[in-house]
Order: structure tokens, then C-alpha cells, then sequence
């Protein structure tokens, strides 16, 4: 017999312990090399643990226990082949149930009490993301996995079918219903309140008049999908803008050390992305050196990795500046929280077509609010309200992008 032990694997080097948020795989089951066995919480990331053998499943911790760090939470029967039997069938039933295999089938039998296992009605990792996508619960959908687990494919028939379900009324009861904050939610709960007791947090805001980049987006969008495979989208315009901004204005991308201020001659620009899981802030590094299309790939796939739970601890941390988009949810104006240990961050709103003068007349414009959280401990109004100045410039005369920051006839002048 080859047992394999699995061990909690290290999520990072300040990390100790971590939660064991969900069993994928049953005790007793049979597993391939490479499956995943459970999902893991730490106070930054989930990860997965994964078989390194085929065998039987033995599970040594339970879901929502506290581990460390190289624990052994299960171990795989590497002897065991097949299908493993579960735990519940001793030799006297298996007997019975090769019995009846020989046996005549017996038409129309009475469907045999089924013992629900950890497994039925629960998501697989892929069904419970499109579950999570279209708003299903796991009650509304019938599982035919092994032992009922509820598969991809079960999702997307009942979505074909336009099955319809009875909504859970709401009100009228004095019920309630409690749910254990998970590690990352805990986590992220400490820093908000730390940013604002620690930080002299203030926000300035302003107006960008979207007009010119969206006619831009509009003109090229078609020859951009074709030349680099993908969407050009409005982000890459914010993060090219704020890495030229950041340049002229290095106390907005620097950050306090003690009795010490940092200052980054690079820019590494945070994107906060909106999970199952919680907020994630994957980095884009070297951002300044970035084209458009670097920009659109890279946070194409740091935001898959953050949604599917397979982002690194390395690829969320040593940021210098964030950005945080509220528009896609609808929101008009906000004041973003910063995200320590850097001095500022820039929150992007939805566009709203809105009245405005421009020169002399009313014109209806696409009109975007911007907000700048900042730390006035290490960065001053009038910079603060600079830098978002300097962005506002970027986004209304895109063509200054080419010159970091200058206006174009000044270049060819020598001015």
C-alpha cells in the first residue's frame, strides 16, 4: 500500500494558517493525478489543493477547520484502482449488490433509499462559476454528477430549457440566517478599517468629458479587435493615463516607510476586480512601459485568474497605485478606500451623458466622475488635485499620450 500525504501548501511567507473553505472531492472517493481534492482560504488568496496520484481519498480535516501551513489535510491510496468504494459498503453488501447484478432485472422496481453524500446537490468548480454568473442557486438545479454533485452540463441544460423555479419569498418571517465571514472577507474587513484609522485618507474629485476617446474607441476598435485579438476598452486609456500623471507627480506613486517616503521610478498599477470570493487587486507591472494592447491582454488575464481562483500571491502584491472601476456596477460618484501600503488610488464611475458648456454652448457630453483617494500625510492638494488634472488632459486629448503628457504642437515646436 502507497499512501500519499498532502500538505497545506505555503500561499505566501507571511501566511501561518490557513481555512479549509470546501471539500471538491468525497472521503472514499476515487481520484486522478491532478484533480483537485479542496479549496483552501487564506487572508489573500483561495487556492487549490491538488492530487498528485490517482487513488482513494482520505480526508483528515473538515471544511471550515483552521490548518497550517504543511499540515497534512488528506492523504490517496495510491493502491486502491478504480473506482473506490465507499466507506459504507462492507463485504456483506457488496455480496448482495453482485447478487443482484446476476439477477433478472425486475420490471418497474421500487427506486432503493439513496444515502445523500457530502457530494450531492454541491457545484463543481466550473458549474458553480456559471452558477454564480446567471444568479442560480444549488437548490434549484438537480445534480446528475457522481453521488448527485450538480456538473457544468446540468447548469447549461436547465438554462436551455428555461426551467423556472419558485423565488424564495422574502418578508412576512422573522427568520434569519448566519454565515461565517471567510478568511480573505475577514482580511480585507481589517485593512479597510486600519486604511482609514491609520491614513489621513482625502478624495478630490472631477469630470472627464469621454467624447474623444470614445470617438477614438469608436474609429479604431474594429482594426484593434483584428491586429492584437482583443477589445479595446476604456481601462487601458485610464492606466496609460495615470502612468504618465504618476511620472510628473512621483508622491502619488510613492509610499511611507516609517519615518521614511518611498519613491518608485516604475509603475505597477493595481486593477481591482470584483470576485465570488471578494475584492482582488492583480498588478500590472512596469505598466508605464506597456502599449494599449499589453494593457487589454494583461488585465484580460489577471481578472480570469482572479474570477476562476487561480491567481498567485505574487501577482496581487507590490502595487503602487490602484485603480478601481465602480462604473461597470452603475455607480455615479464614490469615495474608494486606498489600498495600504500605497498613497492613492483612482476610482472610475459610470458614463452618463450630461449638459455642459463648451465654448459658449450647451453641448450634450458623454461625462465621467473621477474620484482620487490620497494620503495627505505624503501627498499635498494641490499635487493630489494635479494628478487628477493630468489624467483629465490624458483622457480628453488622447493624442498627448504619445508625447507623456505634452501637447503635441509644443513637441514639434520645441516648446
Amino acid at each position: 500500500m502507497a499512501i500519499i500525504e498532502h500538505k497545506v501548501p505555503s500561499p505566501g511567507e507571511s501566511i501561518t494558517e490557513v481555512v479549509i473553505a470546501r471539500w471538491i472531492k468525497s472521503d472514499g472517493e476515487y481520484v486522478e493525478k491532478d484533480d483537485e481534492l479542496c479549496e483552501i482560504d487564506s487572508d489573500k488568496a483561495t487556492l487549490t489543493i491538488n492530487a498528485e496520484e490517482s487513488g482513494a481519498l482520505k480526508i483528515l480535516a473538515q471544511e471550515g477547520d483552521t490548518v497550517k501551513v504543511g499540515q497534512v489535510v488528506c492523504s490517496v491510496d495510491t493502491s486502491v484502482k478504480g473506482e473506490a468504494k465507499a466507506k459504507t459498503d462492507t463485504p456483506k453488501k457488496q455480496e448482495v449488490k453482485q447478487e443482484e447484478k446476476k439477477s433478472e432485472p425486475i420490471p418497474n422496481p421500487l427506486p432503493a433509499k439513496e444515502e445523500k453524500s457530502y457530494a450531492s446537490g454541491h457545484p463543481s468548480p466550473s458549474a458553480k462559476k456559471l452558477m454564480d454568473e446567471k444568479g442560480i442557486s444549488s437548490v434549484q438545479i438537480t445534480g446528475t454528477g457522481k453521488d448527485g454533485r450538480i456538473t457544468k452540463t446540468d447548469v447549461q441544460k436547465a438554462l436551455a430549457t428555461g426551467f423556472t423555479y419558485n423565488e424564495p419569498v422574502f418578508g412576512g418571517t422573522r427568520e434569519q440566517e448566519r454565515k461565517k465571514m471567510t478568511t480573505l472577507r475577514k482580511k480585507i474587513a481589517e485593512r479597510l478599517v486600519s486604511v482609514k484609522n491609520e491614513t489621513a485618507m482625502l478624495t478630490t474629485f472631477n469630470e472627464v468629458d469621454m467624447k474623444p476617446v470614445m470617438d477614438l474607441r469608436k474609429k479604431y476598435k474594429d482594426k484593434f479587435q483584428e491586429k492584437f485579438g482583443i477589445g479595446l476598452g476604456f481601462m487601458s486609456f485610464f492606466t496609460k493615463a495615470c502612468t504618465i500623471a504618476l511620472q510628473h507627480y512621483p508622491a502619488v506613486n510613492a509610499y511611507i516607510d516609517g519615518d521614511e517616503m518611498v519613491f518608485n521610478n516604475f509603475c505597477d498599477v493595481g486593477i481591482a476586480v470584483s470576485t465570488p470570493k471578494g475584492l482582488m487587486v492583480p498588478v500590472l507591472r512596469n505598466a508605464e512601459t506597456m502599449s494599449l494592447a499589453d494593457i487589454e491582454h494583461k488585465i484580460k488575464e489577471l481578472a480570469i485568474k482572479a474570477r476562476d481562483g487561480k491567481i498567485t500571491i505574487d501577482e496581487m502584491t507590490g502595487g503602487t497605485f490602484t485603480i478601481t472601476n465602480g462604473g461597470v456596477f452603475g455607480s455615479m460618484l464614490s469615495t474608494p478606500i486606498i489600498n495600504p501600503p500605497q498613497s492613492a488610488i483612482l476610482g472610475m464611475h459610470n458614463i452618463v451623458e450630461r449638459p455642459v458648456a463648451v465654448e459658449g454652448k450647451v453641448e450634450i457630453r458623454p461625462v465621467m466622475y473621477v474620484a482620487l483617494s490620497y494620503d495627505h500625510r505624503i501627498i499635498d492638494g494641490k499635487e493630489s488635485v494635479s494628478f487628477l488634472v493630468k489624467v483629465k488632459e490624458m483622457i480628453e486629448n488622447p493624442a498627448k499620450m504619445l508625447f507623456n503628457g505634452k501637447d503635441p504642437q509644443e513637441v514639434v515646436l520645441g516648446l
